[in-house]
């Protein structure tokens, strides 16, 4: 079972802690350059510095935070050179797992697909955020699953919370959903299709349009700090 979908009562409280913190860094509640500060910390989420501080380590781990030494922990900074590197390997993850998912996937794996793409659509009409991220991973993981390649699932696994970030980032904005809920239909028929190389690209394109809204988003964000 993912540790992100237990319940909290069957957590160590330095995981509640983290899901926490994780949860309002991913959702804006914490913003980057925001001091995570133990004592503060602790006061506001009632449990003792301990798991406060193993929860920071984690989020650092998961690239969510910074540790410097003698000054403290801050939200890390969302950065373009962060985006183009893991969005990079991203992409060549997801071309590989749809050229593969072509040519292995089976009735069952395109009902899954399917299944996690109407659940998205109806995600994007009750207007969660939360809700529309966890449902696009669903999705993409279903893709994953169709290659039946265990280590291209565990790499995928390895970035998806880097991945996750800019995921939130780029479902903020309203007006890239009915663009998604396309993209995704077509790499969809794609797959069916056993048509790989129309799949890569759509894929790539899916990916492509991501980076280049957050780009602007984060130029964006500079801008406004500047004035």
């Amino acid at each position: 079972m993912d540790k992100y979908m237990m319940n909290e009562s069957e957590l160590p409280l330095r995981d509640v802690v983290f899901r926490t913190l994780r949860r309002q860094i991913l959702m804006g509640e914490l913003k980057p350059g925001e001091r995570l500060m133990e004592v503060k910390l602790t006061k506001k989420l009632g449990v003792s510095r301990t798991p406060v501080r193993e929860a920071i380590h984690m989020l650092e781990l998961e690239g969510l935070a910074k540790i410097v030494p003698r000054r403290g922990a801050t939200v890390s900074n969302i950065t373009e050179e962060d985006l183009q590197d893991v969005l990079e390997v991203r992409c060549a993850l997801e071309e590989l797992a749809v050229e593969l998912a072509c040519a292995r996937r089976n009735e069952e794996d395109i009902v899954s697909i399917k299944k996690a793409a109407k659940a998205f659509i109806e995600a994007t009409r009750a207007g969660n955020i939360s809700e529309m991220a966890e449902r696009d991973v669903e999705f993409h993981n279903h893709i994953f699953s169709a290659t039946g390649n265990k280590r291209l699932i565990q790499l995928v696994g390895n970035l998806s919370e880097r991945m996750y970030r800019y995921r939130i980032e780029y479902l903020k904005n309203k007006a890239v959903y009915a663009g998604l809920i396309r993209e995704h239909n077509d790499i969809i028929r794609f797959i069916e299709e056993n048509a790989p190389s129309e799949a890569r690209g759509a894929i790539r394109q899916h990916i492509t349009n991501q980076v280049e809204q957050v780009s602007l988003d984060i130029k964006a964000g500079k801008e406004n700090k500047e004035r």
